[in-house]
């Protein structure tokens, strides 16, 4: 009796297991569904957050190398004892200055001090307004957008800017790109520069130039130009749809690592390590503040920069960022395309000049056997300073937070020392180059084992 109660109780126990099992199981696939659906609703109201740009490139730190040979090291000692006797004798309150051989970095370094009376001192970093070298940077910028095919040298300016006008409609008409950045727009010298300093906007004195006298046609005659340069950056803003600064910084600053460099106001301002600018007042050197003037015309005077990212700039413009500058474009870009008598007269303390050109955007000078590509700056109380032996693959820049004498010396004496040690450097290099073929030519000896 009692077996058949336990039997009883079994069967009863697997029947009710097997009513839930049913139940559960018809109900599981509307759970899943609403499990699904809820999923569904989740990810279109909170979609997976995705990446909004492109990791930033790793920071590389800039730094000069030891050059190996010991003339150039005799060189580089004898030139910063120059600069550092002119600091001591208070021909600037700062000074930064950058040195490039070849494809390498041999000098950067910054002496004395950001602002007078205060303790902070330059280093490498710290920025400087460049003044005119901007229309270096701007001839640059337009060689790249060249090679990319936006625009070309020699494309007339009415293409981009139509409504432009000069008081000729013929030279309106002939007036190309290559005529704005040579500085041979055929308008008067310094045509409306003492309107920047009133600070009247660019699109009001470029309007303004068709009421003003020609001196001769578009390509003719060399006439230096604030306003009238500052018209390629209209042109690169109408070809790129981008302001001059952005395209100056997609096709130049950021391509080259240039993590200091700009070319706004608000940028120099808003930097804590700049160099403040210094006039001389009552035979001291005054502190004075960073000038808005010439941020509207930056193609002609408006780009900041440090002398590490100069450094980095003068690399590129010795052939070594075919990425970023095409050597096609370097060349058009340092050929003389009209004679322009040269401003620092201090090159004579070298050698006496044979002839100064203007090329696009860069001053061209030509020694007995020497070429330089220069260019200096001026605004505000910065003085800016470049230059390019593209033959010898040397070159130099030279930042001063003040006008003066070193300003105006730096660089040609740079190059009097540099001609002094140069039968001594290039002697030193041939004789290691002879010596690394002849230790190749043993390695290619066959064996006589």
């Amino acid at each position: 009796m009692k077996g058949l109660k336990k039997l009883v109780y079994l069967v009863i126990g697997l029947c009710l297991i097997a009513i839930v099992a049913f139940v559960y199981s018809s109900n599981r696939p509307k759970q899943d569904l609403k499990i699904a659906e809820t999923e569904i609703q989740k990810e279109l109201i909170e979609p997976s957050p995705i990446p909004l740009s492109e990791p930033k490139q790793k920071e590389i730190e800039v730094a000069a190398i030891t050059d190996a040979n010991p003339h150039t090291q005799n060189l580089l000692a004898q030139y910063e004892k120059f600069i550092e006797k002119a600091m001591r004798s208070g021909q600037t309150p700062g000074a930064a200055i950058a040195i490039i051989k070849d494809s390498s970095i041999i000098f950067l370094k910054g002496f004395g001090l950001k602002q007078i009376g205060k303790p902070d001192s330059i280093d490498i970093n710290t920025v400087f307004r460049l003044g005119s070298v901007s229309k270096c940077f701007a001839s640059v910028l337009a060689g790249t957008l060249v090679s990319d095919s936006v625009i070309g040298w020699d494309d007339p300016v009415i293409k981009y800017l139509k409504t432009f006008e000069l008081k000729s409609v013929e030279s309106t008409q002939k007036l190309t790109l290559r005529h704005v950045l040579s500085h041979t727009m055929g308008l008067p010298y310094h045509a409306y520069t003492d309107m920047i300093e009133e600070r009247t906007p660019l699109d009001t004195l470029l309007k303004a130039l068709k009421n003003v006298n020609l001196i001769g046609e578009p390509g003719k005659i060399y006439s230096y130009q604030n306003v009238g340069y500052s018209v390629i950056g209209k042109v690169i803003e109408e070809a790129t749809h981008l302001s001059f600064e952005q395209a100056l910084t997609e096709k130049v600053f950021l391509p080259l690592r240039m993590k200091n460099s700009s070319a706004s106001y608000l940028a120099m301002v808003s930097n804590p390590n700049i160099a403040r600018p210094h006039l001389i007042s009552r035979k001291r050197w005054k502190s004075v503040p960073v000038s808005d003037t010439y941020y509207d015309y930056a193609p002609a005077g408006g780009v900041n920069a440090s002398v590490a990212d100069m450094a980095l700039w003068l690399k590129a413009l010795l052939g070594n960022h075919q990425d970023v500058i095409a050597g096609s474009a370097l060349n058009e870009i340092f050929k003389p395309q009209v004679k322009a008598v040269a401003k620092n007269r201090n090159f004579r303390r070298w050698k006496k000049p044979t002839a100064s050109y203007y090329a696009l955007g860069w001053r061209v000078l030509t020694f007995k056997n020497d070429t330089i590509q220069y260019h200096g700056g001026y605004v505000n109380g910065y003085r800016s300073d470049v230059a390019l032996d593209r033959k010898n693959k040397i070159a130099i820049c030279v930042l001063t937070n003040s006008a003066g004498n070193l300003a105006d010396r730096s660089i040609p004496e740079f190059f009097a020392q540099y001609n002094q040690h140069k039968i001594s450097i290039d002697a030193w290099e041939n004789r290691k180059k002879d010596m690394l073929v002849a230790d190749r030519q043993k390695e290619l000896q066959p064996s006589l084992n």
